[in-house]
C-alpha cells in the first residue's frame, strides 16, 4: 500500500539532494514518518543517503578537498552513537516535535540569515561535527551544521557539493553500521529500500540533467519554504 507514496517521497528527496547538494533527510524524514515507524524511517533514510552520496561523489570527485574535514568527522563520530541511543529512547510525539524544530530553525536561518563570517579557528570543526553526528544519529538530519560550517569556508559550488557528500557519507556509513548491529534493518526496511533504489537512480540522473538549467538559488528557496511548512505542521499536535 505504501509503495507509491514511498517512491514519490524518495524521488523528491533525492532530486533535492542532487540539485542542491543537501536536504535529502530534511525532505524524506518528516514525510516517511507519516508512513513508517520513526526507527524504520530513520534506517531507510540512512540506506538511501549512503547510496545517493556515493553517486554524487563519483560525479564531483575532482572538486574534493580534504582540508578541514578531519575535525568535522571526528566530532560526528562522537555524536552519532549518542543520537542513535536517543532515537530508541524517545517517544514518537517528541521525535516529531524535535524534527519540526530542526526544520523550522534551519529553514528560517537559511532564508533570512545574513552572510556569516568565515570560521577561521579549525577547532570549531569538532563542535559542528558533533552537532551533525548527534542529529544524523537520531534523525539522519546532520546536514544543517555541516552546511553552515561549509558555507563559512567560501568553497566553490562543486567543492561544497562534493565535500558535503563526503562528510554526510561518513555519517551515513556509521549510522548504517549501527542500525545493522542493533537489528534495525528489518524486512520492512529492506522492502522499502528496494522500492527506493530505482527512484534514487532516476532522481539523481534527473537532478544532474536539470542542474544545468535550473536557477539553483531560486530552487533552494522553494525547497526551504516547503520544509518550513512541513516543520510547522509537525509542531502542531
Amino acid at each position: 500500500m505504501n509503495a507509491l507514496p514511498v517512491a514519490a517521497i524518495v524521488f523528491l528527496a533525492i532530486l533535492v539532494q542532487a540539485i542542491s547538494g543537501s536536504g535529502l533527510a530534511l525532505v524524506a524524514m518528516p514525510l516517511l514518518i507519516g508512513l513508517l515507524a520513526p526507527l524504520e524511517a530513520a534506517t531507510l533514510v540512512s540506506l538511501m543517503s549512503i547510496t545517493t552520496q556515493s553517486i554524487m561523489i563519483m560525479r564531483y570527485y575532482r572538486a574534493l578537498t580534504f582540508q578541514g574535514l578531519g575535525r568535522l568527522i571526528v566530532g560526528a563520530l562522537i555524536g552519532i552513537p549518542i543520537g542513535i541511543i536517543a532515537l530508541s529512547q524517545l517517544n514518537e510525539r517528541l521525535i516529531l516535535t524535535l524534527l519540526g524544530v530542526i526544520l523550522v530553525g534551519y529553514s528560517l536561518y537559511s532564508l533570512f540569515a545574513p552572510k556569516i563570517p568565515q570560521v577561521k579557528n579549525p577547532n570549531w570543526g569538532y563542535a559542528f561535527g558533533f552537532a551533525s553526528g548527534l542529529l544524523h544519529g537520531a534523525y539522519n538530519t546532520g546536514g544543517p551544521p555541516y552546511a553552515i560550517y561549509c558555507t563559512t569556508q567560501k568553497w566553490s559550488p562543486p567543492q561544497f557539493k562534493c565535500n558535503m557528500q563526503v562528510l554526510l557519507m561518513v555519517n551515513s556509513a556509521s549510522v548504517v553500521i549501527a542500525h545493522l548491529v542493533a537489528g534495525h534493518v528489518t524486512p520492512v526496511v529492506l522492502q522499502n529500500y528496494l522500492i527506493a533504489l530505482p527512484m534514487i537512480l532516476l532522481a539523481t540522473m534527473t537532478g544532474f540533467f536539470l542542474d544545468r538549467y535550473i536557477n539553483e538559488q531560486a530552487f533552494k528557496r522553494i525547497v526551504l519554504i516547503v520544509l518550513l511548512v512541513i516543520g510547522v505542521k509537525m509542531l502542531i499536535p
